[in-house]
């Protein structure tokens, strides 16, 4: 049946609303008229177009930082205190990544309200996620569910803070107030790192305390590992962002202390980790087990080998393994960790 000029503007204006884009910019135009076109299938790609927007902005694969730091918690729980609550182990996960997605969409909008994603070369590991500079997304819509998020991981963490007591309190309002302030204060005094390198501690204090009510000296010494990984990752991956971050504003380490010195830095982080990984298991607070955590060392090395010679390359695809090679590191030496505290 042929469709009038009218109901093709519709379905133009509906698509334009619902995406942010109009249909010349996402190459899907609406049917044209006298072509018949199956509605559910438009109605099925705009769907599937709008998820995976917002599967992108949330960064699904960043996401696993703080998997593997709940897990520690729990790990340390169940080894020194026997406990492990599965009710309360899905809550805990469930209210850390939305307090991950509140922060990362935040940043997100804040960055491109203040111009920095639309200066920087996009990668998969830096520059943002480009949903906003390509109008993939609206702002507004990022913001409020970066609120959204915040506020369902704040109701999350009350619970906790009814059930387990005054110590939840003291962790849930750190996060809260520092994911809301990291785009327009905390990043602008230079102090991203250290705010990401505390926010593992918290998450693995906080879910040890969550399973325990106690606060467990091991989960505060092996939440400091995992901190350090996660600054390390966000470390690297401010290089390409260098000259667009300096410009608006923004007060990163690598900025603060040059990129010649701060590719020198790397191995201080990587060095930090390893030794407080072996301290630990004289402490008490590590098994011999997490010697196995030294497997992910030449993933490091390959890291720090690139950054010293590619920190100052015009052309960020050259920052590429550096950044690759410090993520996975961190994310096999977290995993590793929490693997063996079970062993």
């Amino acid at each position: 049946m042929a469709r009038s000029t009218t109901d093709v503007q519709a379905r133009t204006d509906w698509w334009t609303y619902h995406t942010g884009n109009s249909t010349e910019e996402t190459g899907l135009p609406p049917s044209q008229p006298d072509q018949p076109v199956k509605k559910d299938t438009n109605g099925l790609v705009a769907t599937i177009l709008v998820i995976t927007a917002w599967l992108r902005a949330v960064r699904i694969r960043f996401l696993l930082a703080s998997v593997i730091a709940v897990s520690n918690g729990l790990a340390i729980a169940f080894w020194k205190h026997g406990q492990f609550n599965l009710p309360y182990a899905i809550l805990t996960y469930a209210g850390v990544v939305c307090l991950h997605v509140s922060v990362d969409l935040l940043n997100d909008y804040w960055d491109y309200r203040r111009g920095i994603d639309t200066d920087t070369v996009r990668t998969k590991f830096s520059g943002g996620t480009g949903v906003l500079p390509e109008k993939v997304l609206k702002p507004r819509s990022v913001y409020a569910a970066g609120v959204i998020f915040l506020v369902l991981g704040a109701l999350i963490g009350t619970y906790f803070v009814v059930v387990r007591g005054f110590a939840i309190a003291l962790i849930l309002g750190f996060a809260v107030v520092a994911i809301y302030f990291y785009s327009t204060s905390i990043v602008n005094a230079g102090l991203g790192e250290l705010f990401v390198a505390i926010k593992g501690a918290m998450i693995v204090l906080g879910a040890c305390y969550v399973q325990t009510g106690l606060v467990e000296p091991a989960a505060l010494f092996v939440g400091t590992i995992v901190g350090l990984l996660s600054a390390s990752v966000l470390f690297v991956n401010s290089f390409p962002d260098y000259a667009a971050d300096s410009s608006r504003g923004r007060r990163t380490l690598v900025i603060i202390m040059g990129k010649k010195r701060a590719a020198a830095a790397l191995p201080l982080f990587v060095g930090a980790t390893f030794v407080l990984i072996i301290a630990g298991i004289f402490l008490g607070y590590t098994k011999i087990y997490s010697l196995v955590c030294l497997s992910s060392l030449p993933f490091a090395i390959r890291s720090i080998k690139s950054l010293r010679e590619n920190h100052a390359a015009v052309d960020v695809q050259q920052m590429i393994p550096s950044m690759a090679g410090v993520v996975t590191y961190s994310r096999i030496t977290g995993s590793l960790l929490a693997i063996s505290t079970l062993l």
